[in-house]
């Protein structure tokens, strides 16, 4: 996936080593990104020479779907192996304008950043098995690309929040981000594209004074020290408070709205005295909070809430003062849904059956 890992830039300094002429750059992308070509070959207007030297040294290989797996709420999520031989998910996740108010035609794939990760929350499935290493750019990307040929799709929202830790992979989220919303690569907008984080301060602060205006969540999932703790070990070396003042430079640089994502996790972070701290904190910083019931994993022993005390939950953070909604899970019927993305891929498809 080396070619999808390339900027115009690259393009344009390999080709001149190659003896080419700079305007062979703005072809080769049009060929990848406009017409999404599969090989070489296939891009007549380039020298035949030329293409035999890119096909030998950058061969385009798709990322290798091996299953895919459509829920009943028409979630999609799709295993690729990559080229040495590990394995990465990504999720093709619908609109619901009735919950959400969003566009009809909305279509958001939820990017793995990471084979695996090694930021180990208690109640996610993504580090069961550990972390292996840091996708390439061009596998970053190439999810995108992939996943719009099979679905036969336009996708127009994108969420780093598939496996992995994106911030730790910061060059290569970067660079990803940069190629999707360049108008020679995928053209979309900035704000159409959110990066997730467990709380990784420094890439907080960084992405803080970035030129493109992408959106920012951050996974709480803990109002307080004590009760985050337990649940996210990225707490110890990143506390509430040094996250909270990063994000709240972030929306002053940023002049933007930022997320809070909150899994519901009963008796662990679900009482009263959580919602009133997690709606002080989103108060402070005008944020808004995605309240997720936990999906279940298997190998962990965490449980939902009963619906009446996501309920009192959620009235509690309105009643506080904060712009919070009880979030309905996508894809967990397929484990696709929030937490549910795993490195042993294979455990999580047992029902309902792969769509081709």
């Amino acid at each position: 996936m080396e070619a999808y890992s390339l900027t115009k830039d690259d393009w344009e300094s390999r080709l001149v080593g190659m003896g080419e002429p700079k305007f062979r750059a703005s072809q080769i992308l049009e060929w990848l990104y406009a017409r999404r070509a599969e090989n070489w070959g296939d891009m007549t207007n380039l020298p035949a020479g030329l293409r035999a030297k890119l096909s030998e040294g950058l061969p385009l290989t798709p990322l290798e779907k091996i299953r895919e797996t459509g829920s009943a709420d028409t979630t999609r999520k799709f295993l690729f192996r990559l080229a040495d031989g590990q394995m990465i998910e990504s999720v093709l996740i619908p609109a619901s304008p009735a919950l959400y108010g969003e566009a009809s035609d909305r279509r958001t794939i939820c990017i793995s950043s990471q084979v695996g990760c090694a930021y180990g929350c208690k109640f996610c499935a993504s580090g069961l098995d550990g972390w292996k290493r840091n996708l390439t750019a061009g596998e970053i990307v190439g999810q995108f690309v992939r996943v719009e040929e099979l679905s036969g799709e336009k996708i127009n929202n994108v969420v780093f929040m598939g496996m992995g830790e994106p911030m730790a992979n910061y060059d290569n989220l970067l660079r990803a981000i940069g190629i999707l919303n360049a108008p020679w690569g995928i053209g979309l907008g900035a704000r159409h594209m959110t990066v997730s984080t467990s709380g990784l301060v420094p890439g907080i602060r960084d992405l803080a004074v970035q030129p493109l205006q992408v959106r920012l969540a951050i996974s709480l999932h803990g109002a307080t020290d004590d009760v985050r703790e337990k649940i996210m070990p990225v707490n110890k070396k990143y506390p509430l408070a040094e996250l909270l003042a990063a994000c709240a430079d972030y929306v002053s640089s940023k002049k933007q709205r930022l997320t809070f994502e909150y899994i519901l996790i009963c008796g662990i972070n679900d009482s009263p005295d959580q919602a009133r701290a997690l709606a002080a904190h989103a108060r402070k910083l005008g944020a808004k909070i995605n309240l997720i019931p936990y999906n279940t994993v298997d190998g962990l022993a965490w449980e939902r809430p009963e619906q009446e005390t996501q309920e009192e939950f959620l009235a509690t953070v309105r009643a506080g003062g904060a712009d919070a909604t009880l979030r309905r899970e996508k894809g967990h019927d397929i484990a696709a849904a929030c937490g549910q993305l795993r490195l042993q891929v294979e455990k999580s498809f047992a029902v309902p059956a792969p769509l081709n």
